[in-house]
């Protein structure tokens, strides 16, 4: 059974005692140690295979380039065997906070993993690069892998269902820093105690303003999780030697929620597992078949259906996407940024733009992670004159489903109204992405080593390609010396054997 814990604003005087603390509620359910179930430990591995797949895609791209070579400027910490890093020897290894940044920007990288949209949205797969590195440092095996895998990504689920982060500009890896703290504290079987003052430490450290997706984007969209999962790690170890942390820091009256979201007057239900319930809240994701947004799969999905009923983008006069809130003012028309419709645009820029993506999967019937943000593909006249002619509208019906906790109604979509230079028109619609669970193609274990062979084979050996999915689809069997060897290997000549990369360290 769910429990849903009411949050609010605490003035100093008032009594909140430790134990009804939402910092200490996570922390309750990150120490029970409930065993997984096995459609849970299934998906778990699908996603392990999905972060492996993006990765290898971002293997040579520069901001993995300079994170990978950060990591390597720091040698193995004491206490461990140190993680390992995508790409690189297994042998070659750093300490586990610095695996956790250069892997989890080269996962998130290609905005091309899992993905949850509630009251707030995030990349739950964003978990897994701190919970395994530290998991390969000390050599735990895979059943605890598996265990704080799923508290990570239930935590994050929980958080993202029932607090709003982004109507207050304040980035979503802000909900990655507390989950990513306990998961590790599931991992290393902690006690509730450390967990707290680690998940109070990680949510203090990880709050950041939503600049970082707005605008002209930069390469530290791809970095902001990466720190979140760094600053878990370090708040963990921090809290293991006895030191602690902000207090109450959800609920303080200088706390997280009274300055930084709805203010002191504010109220959260948060659902959490009751003591000894499954943590399943991974079930509830999903990932993405196409590299973008996740609010532009379905679009895409869509895009790809007209042009394949043979739709003439060249007799259009104009498009119309009604669509949610989020779409319409995150991705769409509605942000105000001139930069969606610059063909110059970064490539970050251009996966943050609904009206260059549906124009290019409508002329194109496909969607690529490389061709089809290449500066050429965005140029193109036809395209340009196209991609100005789209525009989005917020819709009430769409915007209610996309904020719907029935998992049957909630929808990522929306209606397309296509006019031509004749006057006529088509209208067609579309709830969520095909690859989506309730989708027209779900993504099923052969889809996520099928995306992981599409995207390891220009980097990875054949062998090396078999070896990785052969040790991962055993997760809750391995050894702790076969978690240590979960990672990808490049072919010779892919990753440098010397830094690429100049900085400080």
């Amino acid at each position: 059974m769910t429990v849903n814990h009411h949050v609010r604003v605490y003035k100093s005087e008032e009594d909140l005692p430790r134990g009804e603390q939402l910092a200490w509620k996570i922390a309750e359910v990150a120490a029970d140690a409930v065993e997984i179930e096995k459609d849970v430990v299934d998906m778990i591995i699908n996603r392990i295979i999905d972060n492996a797949s993006v990765a290898a895609a971002s293997l040579t791209r520069a901001p993995i380039v300079a994170a990978r070579d950060q990591a390597f400027s720091h040698p193995v910490s004491t206490g461990g065997q140190g993680a390992s890093v995508f790409g690189a020897a297994l042998e070659k290894r750093t300490s586990p906070e610095w695996a956790a940044w250069a892997n989890g920007v080269a996962v998130r990288e290609l905005d091309y993993h899992d993905t949850f949209l509630a009251a707030e949205y995030s990349h739950p797969g964003d978990n897994i690069p701190p919970i395994l590195a530290v998991a390969q440092h000390v050599g735990a095996d895979g059943r605890a892998l598996v265990r704080g895998i799923a508290t990570g990504y239930e935590i994050q689920v929980d958080l993202v269902k029932a607090i709003c982060l982004h109507k207050h500009k304040i980035d979503h890896v802000a909900h990655l820093g507390p989950s990513a703290a306990a998961g590790i504290g599931t991992l290393l079987g902690l006690d509730t105690e450390t967990i707290y003052q680690a998940v109070a430490q990680a949510l203090h450290t990880t709050t950041a303003t939503r600049q970082s997706r707005k605008g002209e984007i930069s390469t530290w969209k791809a970095h902001a999780p990466a720190f979140a999962g760094k600053m878990a790690v370090e708040a963990v170890d921090r809290a293991m030697r006895g030191q602690t942390s902000p207090s109450p820091i959800y609920e303080g009256e200088d706390g997280v929620i009274a300055w930084m979201l709805d203010g002191k007057d504010a109220a959260y239900e948060v659902p959490l597992p009751a003591a000894g319930e499954a943590k399943r809240a991974i079930l509830d994701t999903y990932t993405k078949e196409h590299s973008a947004e996740y609010q532009a799969q379905a679009w895409i999905d869509l895009a790809r259906k007209l042009h394949n009923e043979g739709v003439d983008t060249s007799a259009i006069a104009s498009v119309v996407l009604h669509t949610s809130h989020h779409t319409h003012y995150v991705i769409g028309s509605g942000a105000n940024d001139p930069q969606k419709y610059d063909p110059k645009a970064s490539r970050e820029t251009l996966d943050h733009s609904i009206p260059y993506i549906f124009t290019v999967a409508l002329q194109d019937g496909t969607w690529h992670h490389v061709d089809s943000y290449a500066p050429s593909r965005a140029a193109r006249p036809d395209t340009v004159e196209l991609w100005n002619k789209v525009t989005t509208l917020e819709d009430a019906e769409w915007t209610r489903r996309y904020h719907s906790n029935d998992i049957a109604e909630k929808a990522f979509g929306g209606r397309v109204e296509i006019t031509f230079t004749d006057g006529t028109t088509l209208v067609d619609e579309i709830a969520v992405a095909d690859a989506h669970p309730l989708g027209a193609r779900p993504f099923a274990r052969e889809n996520y080593i099928a995306k992981f062979r599409l995207l390891a084979e220009p980097v990875l050996e054949e062998a090396e390609i078999e070896r990785f999915l052969s040790l991962v689809q055993r997760l809750p069997e391995l050894s702790a010396a076969e978690v240590a060897e979960l990672s990808i290997i490049a072919k010779p000549g892919v990753v440098a054997s010397e830094p690429a990369t100049k900085g400080l360290f």
